[in-house]
């Protein structure tokens, strides 16, 4: 499949590796993600790339809160997307020297947002 573009074999185990995160991630039980988790190991140690060891040990890393994932289907997605919002706030209003105008600002950008 990919043997015209990718002469070195890298992208093609880049796919392979791929493959079994996504399936880990869309897993609706513990039982398939655990599965997923084995294919991983073992795809990841046959690809030898130096992204695949990291990546399998981020996976580790984050076992228990990706157990949670799939367990409760609860990320926290919000408050990462308010705290991104936020910045972007202070990036944009460096020269605020009014602290209240900028405190509203970000009520009412965070408020516009929700209301939309």
């Amino acid at each position: 499949m990919f043997a015209v573009d990718d002469p070195t074999g890298q992208l093609e185990w880049a796919w392979a590796v791929k493959e079994p995160l996504r399936l880990l991630l869309a897993a609706a039980s513990l039982d398939r993600a655990a599965t997923a988790m084995q294919t991983l190991h073992a795809v990841a140690k046959v690809a030898a790339t130096a992204e695949s060891d990291p990546l399998v040990a981020a996976i580790e890393a984050w076992w228990s809160a990706i157990e949670v994932l799939i367990i409760t289907g609860v990320t926290n997605a919000r408050t990462e997307a308010a705290n991104t919002t936020i910045k972007q706030i202070k990036r944009t209003g460096r020269g605020f020297r009014n602290a209240e105008n900028y405190r509203s600002r970000i009520l009412l950008t965070s408020a516009a947002k929700t209301a939309a």
